[in-house]
């Protein structure tokens, strides 16, 4: 029997894996895909982006109830967290998209073998070999299941970071453990405001937890712009989240009934807290280091992979997507574009190569945020002159009628040109208000034509016709 060579096998699961897995089975390639686990989807799917957001729309419904009254509804202010009723569809969630992702590898004739691919070394005759080591789902502990294909794609994700000396249980918490836990906390203390600190924040926040934010930097969602950052803080502070900026953690240790953090702050004095449960929300490591790396001509940047504008390594035939790419975000819709440039490249398509600063940020707090390309500092920076904008929301009459009217829409934008170099936004369906700005800015759309484009009243998207003309100063509802 001739030995199967495959068009592209592609190591992970993930986001990136799977939208690439697809898309090479679209162009008619015989594709493998290679995960560690039972289930495809990785951290997004199933310890991250879904699951998190499935709570927080819980904790939506929950803060809603508890402005029955103000809604003009009666008998819901007493609404009560069922936590195990939370998690359970949760879990269904998770479970429908997983089937869902089964379903989708064999309507688009994808293999899946279930195992940790690694490299041995470069291709021979233009083919490479992944060896598959087997931890069940196929054969037994410690074997190992040679696959051949003529490109590889990984796509192994990253993990959550740790302090050092700490290890997750059920009491010191990354994403993984949160997201399991069979009781609601009554306090938390969350280690770090990005994106993930900061969303669990707002959930345990609504859900009734006393919640103490910790971040190094002089600021929360530090990556956001400076006026993002600062109506955020003001806002978890309106809904008695505590955070604690400049301040730096010098213990974590266990306690008879929880976990208590030492930390310093920025007067330089020494405070110790307790709480039931701590979350460790620092970053996230790239999943590089058992891949097989060190049998290439790949060499690390800080453990991530450096990669042209095609995700190709300096290994020929060896792309790399996802978060483990030095230099792009480790953002699931980041990696999934990155895999549909990949198998374009392979299958002799064309696909517009990811740009840094056209990748949308989006945080589900509450408020949301939602980004895409230069903070108004960075914007400047690069020495331009730069001209912004900034319509606030209490101009917005469906904000009001939703009743979040306290966030804006931020332009940056070229002071000569026109052109837009950045949107940030704070408020009600920022992340999906974004969408317009990531739009504008990929077909290089100026502020002008932005200005003459109809937007729908009464709707939240039209608080960024306002926004675009807020840069010359002719926004028509404030």
């Amino acid at each position: 029997m001739a030995e199967t060579i495959y068009d592209v096998a592609i190591i992970g699961g993930g986001p990136g894996g799977y939208t690439a897995a697809i898309r090479a089975g679209q162009y008619g390639l015989k594709t493998l895909l290679i995960d560690k686990n039972d289930v495809l989807g990785g951290t997004c799917l199933n310890v991250g982006c879904i699951p998190t957001k499935a709570l927080l729309f819980s904790a939506e419904v929950l803060d809603h109830c508890k402005h029955g009254k103000e809604l003009g509804i009666d008998g819901v202010e007493g609404a009560k967290v069922n936590w195990k009723a939370v998690i359970d569809r949760k879990n269904k969630i998770v479970t429908k998209h997983n089937k869902g992702l089964d379903f989708l590898m064999k309507k688009n004739k994808v293999s899946v073998m279930q195992g940790t691919g690694r490299l041995i070394g470069p291709a021979k005759g233009g083919v490479h070999t992944v060896e598959v080591y087997v931890e069940g789902g196929g054969g037994a502990a410690g074997d190992t299941q040679p696959v051949k294909a003529k490109n590889i794609i990984l796509a192994t994700g990253s993990e959550a970071r740790m302090l050092p000396g700490l290890q997750p249980d059920t009491r010191l918490l990354t994403n993984v453990e949160i997201l399991s836990m069979t009781t609601l906390p009554k306090s938390l203390i969350v280690i770090g405001s990005g994106a993930v600190g900061s969303e669990f924040a707002s959930i345990f926040n609504s859900f009734g937890a006393e919640v103490t934010v910790i971040e190094m930097l002089d600021r929360i969602v530090p990556v956001e712009d400076a006026d993002v950052s600062k109506e955020l803080h003001k806002r978890f502070v309106k809904r008695g989240i505590q955070c604690l900026v400049s301040t730096k953690v010098d213990k974590v240790e266990k306690t008879k009934d929880g976990v208590a953090v030492t930390f310093t702050g920025p007067d330089g004095k020494s405070t110790r807290r307790e709480a039931e449960k701590v979350l460790i929300g620092i970053g996230r490591a790239p999943n590089t280091g058992n891949v097989g790396l060190e049998k290439t001509n790949i060499k690390l940047d800080r453990g991530f992979i450096p990669v042209n504008a095609q995700c190709e390594t300096t290994e020929p035939g060896v792309y790399a997507i996802g978060d483990i790419v030095a230099g792009l975000p480790q953002l699931a819709h980041a990696a999934m574009m990155e895999g549909i440039v990949v198998v374009s490249k392979i299958a002799g398509k064309y696909a517009k190569p990811v740009t840094r600063n056209r990748v949308p940020g989006a945080t589900y707090t509450d408020p949301e945020i939602g980004s895409v390309g230069l903070t108004e500092a960075q914007a400047k920076e690069k020495s331009q002159a730069v001209k912004v904008g900034k319509f606030p929301l209490v101009g917005n009459s469906k904000a009001t009628i939703v009743g979040d009217h306290e966030g804006f829409v931020k332009v940056v934008a070229d002071a000569k040109y026109g052109e837009i170099l950045g949107v940030h936004i704070i408020g009600p369906k920022a992340t999906e208000l974004i969408a317009e700005a990531v739009t504008a800015m990929d077909a290089e759309m100026t502020v002008e034509e932005m200005m003459n484009v109809i937007h729908a009243h009464p709707t939240l998207y039209e608080s960024l016709g306002d926004a675009w003309a807020s840069v010359y100063g002719l926004q028509i509802n404030v």
